[in-house]
């Protein structure tokens, strides 16, 4: 019989601790995040518009799906980890409080 030890508990306290959201969702940067959510809003704004006349405009609708790593909601979730993720290392002792991950 063949056992697996349990894995071992993340500490709370180790900002570098690998959470499955950050790496799924966060970005390297506040600034990073925001450009790639603007990017997804203007690839939607332009699909949208061009429907109409155009109906394989809609397929801009994926590329902006991959620029928001999913929906609006999983996009302003990245946010969210990303802002924590820069606080955290700026509470790690990063010397000027930007986050360089």
């Amino acid at each position: 019989m063949t056992t697996t030890a349990p894995a071992p508990e993340r500490q709370a306290s180790d900002p570098t601790a690998q959470d499955p959201v950050t790496s799924l969702f966060a970005s390297r940067s506040v600034t990073e995040h925001v450009l790639r959510g603007l990017l997804g809003l203007a690839l939607v704004v332009v699909a949208l518009w061009q429907a109409a006349a155009h109906p394989a405009a809609l397929l801009l609708l994926v590329p902006a799906a991959v620029a928001w790593r999913g929906c609006p909601t999983c996009w302003a979730l990245g946010l969210a980890a990303t802002v924590s993720r820069c606080r955290a290392a700026a509470g790690a002792g990063c010397a000027d409080g930007s986050c360089r991950r």
